[in-house]
């Protein structure tokens, strides 16, 4: 196994604790690769922002209909029982409380459960978008990241410094080295890669990791 779990292995073992029959929404971008990797006998129903229920994978090159797309502008297919609905009744499920789970992206995600994936900067995500109310609209919210950031820094930090997605919104954290969860306000960490020592591991997490059991080994499919 590498030294760091690849975008797809993250995504894999996120989809592994996705409850079969769930409603899930997958944040744009990398989020979206953990609808490839759902467990054999278990079948999620994605949603999107933009008004569709019941997607499926992508078409194959060259057969998109570019009226069915997702929020991240993606062409996707149809599942039998696949819905249709306007904005609005799409963000009244999302605040209503129907969906099961999210699963976004971020930038920061602080030992108290906030989040961070929007950015002011000039390369960041220009608006929150749908994210704030699925933060605070989904019955439970996972985060898939590196563990650090490109030149090195702890995305797993005591407090944010970019601007709030949501505050105490986040219970589990599926990074490039491990399995984290967010419970009384610290990091509890679940999994970690075989190779790495939990000396490494804290080396390069912004805030303290703490243990309350023992620590299963991150193992992941080749992929």
């Amino acid at each position: 196994m590498s030294e760091t779990l690849s975008n797809a292995q993250i995504a894999w073992r996120a989809a592994q604790d996705i409850a079969d029959g769930a409603y899930v929404n997958l944040g744009i971008g990398f989020p979206e690769m953990v609808a490839k990797f759902q467990p054999p006998g278990r079948q999620a129903i994605f949603h999107t922002e933009n008004g569709i229920l019941n997607f499926g994978e992508a078409p194959a090159p060259g057969e998109e209909d570019w009226d069915l797309i997702n929020a991240g502008k993606k062409a996707v297919t149809l599942k039998p029982g696949a819905a249709f609905f306007h904005h609005a009744d799409s963000f009244a499920m999302v605040r209503g409380g129907h969906l099961d789970v999210a699963i976004l992206g971020a930038y920061q995600v602080a030992e108290t459960g906030d989040l961070a994936n929007w950015s002011t900067g000039p390369k960041g995500v220009p608006a929150v978008g749908g994210a704030m109310d699925l933060v605070h609209g989904a019955k439970r919210v996972a985060v898939i990241t590196d563990h650090v950031t490109k030149d090195g820094k702890p995305k797993l930090v005591e407090r944010c410094t970019l601007p709030l997605t949501g505050v105490g919104c986040v219970t589990r954290v599926y990074t490039s080295l491990a399995v984290i969860d967010i419970a009384g306000g610290h990091f509890v960490l679940r999994e970690k890669l075989p190779t790495l020592s939990l000396e490494a591991l804290q080396a390069q997490t912004g805030a303290k990791l703490y243990l309350d059991g023992p620590v299963a080994d991150l193992i992941v499919p080749e992929i």
